[in-house]
Formats: C-alpha cells, structure tokens, sequence
C-alpha cells in the first residue's frame, strides 16, 4: 500500500444502487404482460427478496406499479406511458393530429392509430374510433414487433441505413428469410410514399400506413388505418379514396410539425 486513495472509475463514481434496482425492475415488468410476483423478480435480477421489496413498495406508492390481489403477481400501470406522453415532442405530435385524426375517422368510417419506434417495437401512442358499430382498433399502448406491422415498415422506411440496422438489431426475433422480406419491402414503401400491405395478424384487414415527417425531414410516426371491406352502412370508403386521404392528412401534419417540401 502506498499510502495514496484508489481513485474510482467513472462508472463507479457515479453508481446509484437504488435508482438501478428500481430500472431493473420497472424493464423487466415492461416484458411481463401477465405480471411476476417477488420471489420471481428477485430470481430474474438476481437480489434477494428483501430488497426487491422495499423497492416493490416505493414503486407502488409513486404509481409505476401495481400488485394483482387474486395472485399478489406486480403489474406495470400506464403511468410510464402517460409520463412518456408529457415529453413535449410527444405530446405535440398527439396533439397536433389527435383532432384530424378522429375527423378523417368520421369521413372514412375506419378506425386509425398512430405509432412511433420505441426500443426496437412499434409503439401506438395514440388511436381514435369511427362512429361504426364495427371496427377494427389497436389498443393504445400496445407494442408490436416492426416485422409484422405496416407502421413498422414505413417507420424503417426513411431511416439512414445505419440507424435502420441498429432498428432491426435491436428487434431481432426474426429469421433470415423474414428479416429479408422487411428489407425489400422497404424499397417499395419509400418509392410509394406509403405502405399497403394484407395484415399479417388479422385476416381480411388491409393495413394502409403513411409517414409523419418533422421539421429536419425524419420520420417521426405512422398514422395507420386498418381498413375493413364494408358490405353495408352509411358511410362506405374506397380503399383508394381512404388511401389518399390518409396520405394527405400524413402531408399536413408533417407541414404542422415544420416539415418542409423538400425534406418529406
């Protein structure tokens, strides 16, 4: 020893143990549809009960999670997204299309949804109903994995290659003749200006998606119809008549966001 104190790494410098247990937790509920109970968590994250406990109980009482009574298994609540929803980019995306989206929802008669990428999934951030008896919704909140939706190709669509294989990295899942088709299909979205594709979770619906790009020319989200063919009712849209007015809806809120001609 000589004498003189051991200076701490960076990463040491910095810890905040408690912070990072409380993450810990909060990501790996985040995967949990069905919840997990104490002993669970404790198990996955390695930590023994006890702490996982005390930090159970300060998430509860903020808000961010919350324990099932049938089965005492803890749940992640919508707060995190409602909190993700102050962020001001956030919001004045959902607030500058939440209105003409319900409108276009009402002239169409189609439901609609509106999603951005978030860790590596598409993530709907906002949905509106038509007044039909019958529809087709994507629940608000919910996160897909991009492969399978056409929100997710018209997000990659326009990204730098670079950040489109940190996207696709970052998704995984998906075998090599699927990862494949995304890519070729991208292609054709960008050269479009949109995407129209069969669903591929739900059969009989015809997903039309375009892009919402903001003032430096990116794509910040995708406003999607899942169009369901009526055979009856009072309003009744063709697919080239929703498609073109969903594209037109995409154009004047990207204007709105600052988007310029030259950049979308």
């Amino acid at each position: 020893m000589n004498g003189k104190a051991e200076v701490p790494t960076e990463e040491e410098k910095y810890r905040a143990p408690a912070l990072s247990k409380g993450l810990d937790i909060l990501e790996l509920l985040a995967s949990e549809a069905d919840g997990l109970s104490q002993i669970a968590i404790a198990k996955e994250l390695g930590r023994n009960t006890s702490e996982i406990f005390r930090m159970l109980m300060v998430l509860c009482q903020r808000g961010y999670v919350e324990q099932r009574e049938d089965d005492d298994r803890y749940l992640l609540t919508t707060k995190m997204f409602e909190v993700a929803h102050r962020h001001p980019p956030i919001r004045r995306l959902t607030s500058i299309a939440g209105e003409a989206m319900q409108r276009l929802a009402n002239d169409v008669n189609q439901s609609m949804h509106l999603a951005i990428i978030h860790s590596g999934k598409v993530l709907v951030i906002a949905q509106v109903d038509c007044p039909d008896n019958n529809i087709t919704a994507v629940r608000l909140g919910a996160q897909i994995n991009i492969y399978d939706t056409a929100s997710g190709r018209v997000l990659a669509a326009w990204m730098a290659p670079d950040a489109r294989d940190m996207l696709l990295q970052e998704a995984g899942g998906e075998g090599k003749e699927e990862h494949q088709a995304f890519l070729a299909d991208l292609r054709d979205v960008r050269e479009a200006g949109y995407c129209e594709s069969q669903s591929l979770t739900i059969g009989g619906v015809l997903n039309l998606s375009a892009p919402i790009f903001d003032f430096s020319g990116k794509v910040v989200a995708a406003l999607t119809i899942p169009f369901i063919h009526r055979l009856s009712g009072t309003s009744i849209v063709t697919v080239d008549e929703c498609r073109k007015r969903l594209v037109a809806l995409c154009a004047d809120i990207s204007r709105r966001l600052g988007a310029g001609a030259g950049n979308s």
